[in-house]
């Protein structure tokens, strides 16, 4: 997958930016917390690389540490996500008299547009990393158990694990051994679109006021700041919007390598057409 250019830019890019935000206050060149009044909405120049904010911070720190909650609520909801959605699908698409109860429970979750749900949640649970983490994980984990249900669905009427039932093995192990394995390539795909649905819906919960504390920086709470001096600094909000963009591209991007990687039938076209048939030379006898 890394071996083209397009899946390798955007992996070196969240692998920077990782590193980035781990190893911020080692070289940054001003701290992201230090206020000068004097210096309130300063264009972008050789000591303040993205200009300041409405206090007069370093907003080149205060976006690279604002990157630390963004990756840190879309990894863990991706990871719960993945978890609770496999758990489910599993059972979904294992067991035919589960699936039906499963499954209406799911669909009735899908009605609701994933924003609109976690707004919801977060306006009932508080405003708060753990809350929101809460209120996406319950928002996207109906999305991954459909993926697993369905791949379920193809995978258990196969001979091997025909086999498997015929020759006494409980469910659990033939879930986990035989056909957990042949499911993974789109629970790995798909949890990779969620960690980037995720950056993007806690950045949209936050610029709304229901997100994160506003004391807390992420890139959601810098847009929401800004709004007021877009016009007379629009930088404030330029440079975050940015890291937003190029953060959930590098994702997509990725996910769609991983699918590309993951699917044999693509893998097997690509050698085909590397390798055209060449028509043998006929012999005169």
């Amino acid at each position: 997958m890394l071996r083209r250019k397009r899946n390798l830019i955007p992996f070196l890019f969240l692998i920077l930016l990782l590193l980035a935000t781990i190893t911020a206050e080692w070289w940054l060149p001003v701290s992201p917390s230090f206020m000068d009044s004097n210096q309130r909405l300063m264009a972008p120049s050789s000591k303040y690389w993205f200009g300041t904010d409405h206090f007069g911070r370093d907003l080149f720190g205060q976006t690279i540490i604002a990157a630390r909650v963004s990756l840190l609520v879309g990894f863990t909801v991706a990871l719960l996500s993945t978890i609770l959605g496999t758990i489910t699908g599993l059972i979904a698409g294992y067991y035919k008299k589960l699936d039906a109860i499963i499954m209406r429970i799911i669909d009735g979750m899908l009605a609701f547009p994933s924003l609109l749900l976690a707004l919801a949640l977060v306006a009932a649970l508080g405003g708060s990393i753990t809350n929101i983490i809460i209120a996406l994980t319950f928002s996207f984990w109906p999305v991954m158990t459909r993926v697993v249900r369905s791949s379920v669905l193809q995978v258990k009427n196969i001979q091997y694990v025909e086999a498997a039932k015929t020759s006494g093995v409980k469910d659990p192990v033939i879930l986990t051994k035989y056909i957990l394995p042949n499911v993974l390539s789109p629970i790995i795909v798909q949890g990779t679109f969620i960690f980037a649905r995720s950056i993007l819906a806690e950045a949209a919960l936050s610029f709304l006021g229901v997100g994160v504390e506003p004391s807390i920086p992420t890139w959601g709470n810098m847009l929401q700041e800004s709004q007021i001096y877009i016009t007379m600094a629009p930088w404030f909000s330029i440079f975050p919007g940015i890291f937003i963009v190029a953060t959930v591209l590098s994702l997509n991007i990725l996910g769609d390598g991983l699918r590309d990687a993951f699917d044999p039938y693509s893998q097997g076209k690509k050698k085909r057409k590397k390798q055209p048939f060449k028509q043998k030379k006929q012999y005169a006898s």
